[in-house]
């Protein structure tokens, strides 16, 4: 029981650790640079004590009790969990971290793009599972999320099927803007963080079926992010007065204290 205890204590608060702020701080150069759009690779993204545990609760595919969709058609063959309440509690904890304010703040200095909105219902994600002979085939996402009212801006993948095998597949392929070459091939490492910003030529996907054994998974839970506008030019629904978020000194504060802590824990 109290082990338990300590863990869940742990996954609400992992985050917190000013690490997470230094490692946004020293790859947001290399994510907005990137080929062929901005993302970053970051493996060993949760402590591995907290790997491991969320992985250990992940759901099973199998398991009738689970809140389970299924996405089967032509392009995609995969099983996925958005409901929270059919997810074990270190799942359901990792979920919350996700869209916690730690994290919103991680993903904004990383991706430079401000005043993001963390999904709740994680709908078209949450826990995702991928058996054999199983696919998602390139695509560029959904950009707009009807209950939120939010246009979609980043995508974070975390991989959670221990010991996988390269010879499995499932690998991440990231492709060109116009569709002529293949730029990435990311493997699905265990606890490796895939962040990439969404747009209509964000092309991606994993289209090669999988080859696992019989009851192996791959196992990623997504979560997506949405800003209330696409960008500063775009305030052209009906309004009053525009204030922009600059113009609020203490909401544009929060990033710049969460970068200060990076440097103060280096201090």
């Amino acid at each position: 029981m109290t082990g338990s205890k300590d863990m869940c204590e742990r996954l609400a608060t992992f985050l917190d650790d000013d690490s997470f702020a230094r490692l946004a701080v020293e790859r947001r150069d290399e994510f907005r640079n990137a080929d062929p759009f901005p993302h970053a690779v970051i493996d060993n993204f949760l402590p591995q004590d907290i790997a491991t545990a969320v992985a250990n609760g992940y759901p099973d595919p199998n398991d009738a009790s689970v809140k389970w969709k299924t996405h089967a058609n032509a392009n995609v063959l995969r099983k996925f969990v958005e409901d929270t309440a059919s997810m074990s509690l270190p799942l359901r904890l990792l979920a919350n971290a996700t869209i916690s304010r730690q994290f919103l703040l991680f993903l904004e200095t990383l991706s430079g793009i401000d005043c993001l909105l963390a999904d709740p219902y994680f709908i078209g994600g949450g826990a995702m599972a991928t058996g054999p002979g199983e696919f998602l085939k390139i695509h560029a996402d959904f950009n707009w999320h009807h209950k939120l009212q939010a246009h979609r801006r980043l995508n974070a993948l975390l991989y959670l099927a221990p010991d996988w095998k390269p010879e499995w597949g499932g690998n991440l392929e990231l492709w060109s803007k116009d569709m002529t070459r293949k730029v990435h091939s990311i493997e699905p490492k265990f606890n490796r963080l895939i962040v990439f910003e969404v747009a209509d030529d964000s092309n991606h996907g994993q289209p090669e079926p999988l080859k696992t054994p019989p009851g192996v998974f791959r196992r990623v839970f997504s979560a997506f992010y949405y800003t209330a506008r696409k960008d500063d030019a775009e305030w052209n629904a009906p309004h009053f007065t525009l204030y922009k978020p600059e113009n609020s000194p203490y909401s544009m504060s929060l990033r710049s204290e969460y970068e200060k802590a990076a440097k103060d824990s280096v201090a």
